[in-house]
């Protein structure tokens, strides 16, 4: 059916609820993929953690030691360009530490001013927009314009001292040269000649099957999805707020994460996918936090959770989380201390209700063109 006729009873949005609540869609989060290569996704994996251990440890041990979580974060700038040719990758890594270090030091900027809690989730929730537009801009890639918007979060925290909003800006800094330099030295041991997953025809879509039509790339995506991303993380993060949990930033980070793309199969996947997930990796994260460990068990925690992650995530994003769930909660740990128990549910919370916020949102902006295009993969996936 051409997409410019009027909204149709198969393309409406209640019809395409039914579509997206279908368990056929459950089904298909669930399913196991084959990544390009298990080998180029370790190796990153390794270089991440790498840089997390020598930095943070560095950092541990210096005048700086409540800085070793922003150096962690900085060090998560090797998780991009996996497949690139090696002098490309080098810019790629760097591309991605500046999107680490820029909203870094905007948001801590901003929390340095005194910015009550509401402003400082709405000016989390502009720089969400913002990052994911550059991250489309900029063709960064997965593991996408989350990691980003998740480095932003951790710049809430309010401070007093201005030395604070440079030492935040240099410890980022100093994680994604580290990043850069293992690239530089271990690059040569990745699979040059993988072919790397072809780019979606829709940002955010998912393989659909054989004879289902996807929507084009337009040149009005990014600031269009820009938008889409800063409102949805704005109303996760203000509802999570309203309801008095400690940690609202979460719900926004899980509401972007599903809204990484305008596609409306990939949309739910991603929500059960991060969901069920999460559920999974904040009862490791319990369990470890529950043992109150030492900072180099945190820390060597945090590593083998990170090359995990990037071992399985290509298989299925729900396995990803499972281990991703906990290394970020282990991260946070390191940058500023929490009840375990308390930072598990609300991780588990946080993000359901993101996720919920992120399906409801990619519905109601969704064009006719979207919906009939979950219409087309409905009916071909029966």
């Amino acid at each position: 059916m051409p997409d410019h006729q009027p909204d149709t009873p198969s393309g409406s949005h209640r019809h395409s609820l039914r579509q997206l609540a279908a368990p056929a869609r459950l089904r298909e989060s669930l399913a196991i993929n084959r990544p390009p290569s298990v080998r180029n996704a370790a190796i990153a994996g390794v270089q991440v953690a790498l840089a997390v251990v020598l930095v943070a440890g560095a950092l541990h041990h210096s005048p700086w030691d409540y800085m070793a979580g922003f150096g962690g974060l900085g060090a998560l700038a090797a998780l991009f360009g996996r497949f690139a040719p090696i002098a490309q990758r080098r810019r790629i890594v760097l591309t991605a530490g500046g999107l680490l270090v820029m909203p870094v030091a905007l948001l801590s900027l901003l929390a340095w001013t005194g910015l009550p809690p509401v402003a400082m989730l709405l000016a989390l929730a502009a720089v969400s927009g913002l990052l994911a537009s550059l991250a489309h801009r900029t063709q960064m890639g997965a593991p996408g314009a989350v990691i980003f918007i998740f480095a932003a979060s951790a710049a809430l925290g309010p401070f007093q001292d201005p030395l604070v909003l440079l030492e935040r800006t240099l410890a980022t800094a100093l994680g994604v040269a580290a990043a850069w330099l293992l690239c530089l030295l271990t690059d040569q041991w990745r699979d040059l000649d993988v072919v790397p997953p072809a780019p979606p025809t829709a940002p955010g879509s998912t393989m659909a099957p054989a004879g289902t039509h996807t929507p084009p790339l337009t040149p009005g995506y990014a600031p269009m999805q820009a938008l889409r991303v800063a409102l949805c993380a704005a109303l996760a993060a203000l509802l999570a707020h309203a309801a008095g949990w400690s940690h609202p930033a979460w719900a926004a980070i899980g509401a972007v994460a599903v809204m990484q793309g305008a596609h409306l199969p990939g949309t739910v996947h991603r929500a059960w996918q991060r969901t069920l997930g999460t559920m999974a990796g904040a009862c490791i994260a319990w369990a470890i936090l529950s043992f109150s460990p030492s900072f180099w068990t945190l820390l060597l925690a945090v590593a083998v959770l990170q090359i995990l992650t990037e071992m399985v995530i290509g298989f299925n994003y729900a396995l990803g989380q499972i281990f991703v769930t906990p290394m970020a909660l282990l991260m946070t740990t390191l940058a500023s201390h929490g009840e375990a128990a308390d930072m598990a549910i609300s991780r588990i919370y946080d993000t359901t209700l993101g996720a919920a916020v992120g399906i409801a949102l990619a519905l109601a902006l969704s064009s006719l063109a979207e919906r009939m295009h979950l219409a087309r993969h409905h009916g071909a996936g029966h």
